[in-house]
């Protein structure tokens, strides 16, 4: 009974900040989600319902350059990764969609390694 209760709040949370936030081709939408073990970002355009760019502490690239993954060190090189993947593809700005999470701790970190590698959100 209890966990029910919990599952529906998260789904009202993440529905309340996902009628606010929608990717489209001019500024696509920073989704982030987080596990207990790993961080994992994409970059979405919903108009098209594509993914344009993504990384996560379970991708190679980022896998080999952190030894815990599931920590604000490792959300720190999934934003720089993700926000590298996403310049080279042409994306310079981008709406952050946290879902259910709040902005503290492995969030923020991403969100900030994020606007540091060159993204403006």
């Amino acid at each position: 009974m209890q966990i029910d209760r919990i599952q529906k709040a998260r789904v009202r949370r993440k529905l309340r900040v996902r009628k606010k936030v929608i990717g489209t081709q001019e500024r696509p939408r920073l989704s982030i989600f987080r596990s207990n073990k790993h961080i994992y970002a994409q970059i979405i355009d919903d108009i098209a319902s594509v993914t344009l760019a993504s990384a996560s502490t379970r991708s190679k690239s980022v896998g080999d350059n952190v030894k815990n993954s599931g920590n604000i060190a490792a959300a720190k090189v999934v934003g720089a990764e993700v926000a590298k993947q996403a310049i080279q593809v042409g994306i310079k700005c981008v709406k952050f969609d946290r879902n259910q999470y709040r902005y503290h701790g492995r969030v923020k970190a991403l969100a900030d390694a994020a606007r540091e590698a060159g993204l403006v959100f």
